[in-house]
């Protein structure tokens, strides 16, 4: 990674999912108090990440803008705004326009949507090509059970293997894929449009644990984005589920954001005469 620009200041968001089981408008109590930038909302089965007009009232209340929007797109969201997949990525890119979001954070297909899949590509080139919002296709990874391997995801959970205007890089996915980050990123290049920052050790399981507790070069793609001219967010997106408290999920959020914020500062820094 040899690209160097003008170090930018990089917006530290929150995802909704890091609260989880807790509620929508807590990861917005929490954002504010933590000091995050603005939230990612995960649009999911809590009837207030569905509402747009309820998602407004909490980002003027807390003073937290959304800065994106993930599609309803996981297996417990199939019904969520409908169940034609194309409608959901419409309803989430007309959620970020009036919320003043910038991206939409889309995953590919499973493979058995086979008709959505044959056009998921050409279709998201649409779609880019009618708004300002960034459809940005997340990196995925092959589901594991013991020795065996199913790739769950078409037309590939790679998605550096077809050509997206927008890229989100998952670091919890590269590490369940045993992939390597940072020539994923390569490959993103310029493209790379939104991060989801957390943490793996290669488990078959998608762990998103806070980041520096894992095995992933969370802090060097830090460094990079800044001195590469990121222009996206950068979302925290952990799992605090196994918290026995809301002190606990709190202090591993405030963590999360510590890391976060320093590695980015101190590349700053560096990249300065």
């Amino acid at each position: 990674m040899t690209d160097v620009a003008e170090p930018r200041y990089v917006p530290v968001a929150l995802s909704t999912a890091s609260v989880y089981p807790e509620s929508t408008a807590t990861a917005f109590e929490i954002a504010a108090r933590l000091g995050y930038d603005g939230v990612e909302v995960m649009v999911w089965t809590d009837p207030v990440s569905q509402d747009i007009e309820a998602l407004r009232r909490l980002s003027d209340y807390h003073g937290i803008p959304v800065l994106a929007v993930h599609a309803p797109c996981l297996l417990i969201t199939q019904r969520v705004w409908s169940t034609d997949p194309w409608v959901k990525l419409q309803r989430a890119r007309a959620a970020a326009e009036k919320l003043g979001a910038s991206t939409v954070v889309v995953h590919p297909p499973f493979r058995w949507q086979r008709q959505y899949a044959r056009d998921f590509v050409d279709g998201i080139w649409r779609m880019a090509d009618e708004t300002d919002v960034r459809f940005a296709v997340e990196n995925m990874y092959p589901w594991r059970y013991r020795d065996r391997e199913m790739l769950a995801y078409a037309p590939d959970w790679d998605v550096t293997q077809h050509d997206y205007r927008h890229f989100t890089i998952d670091l919890s996915h590269t590490a369940t894929a045993r992939a390597d980050a940072l020539e994923m990123v390569d490959r993103m290049g310029g493209r790379l449009g939104h991060v989801h920052l957390a943490d793996g050790r290669g488990s078959a399981k998608d762990e998103h644990l806070v980041p520096g507790r894992g095995t992933q070069p969370c802090a060097e793609l830090l460094e990079h984005l800044v001195v590469s001219g990121f222009d996206g967010h950068v979302v925290i997106e952990v799992n605090t589920r196994r918290a026995m408290s809301g002190a606990e999920r709190e202090a591993d959020l405030a963590e999360a954001l510590s890391f976060t914020r320093k590695h980015l500062s101190s590349a700053v820094r560096v990249s300065r005469p």
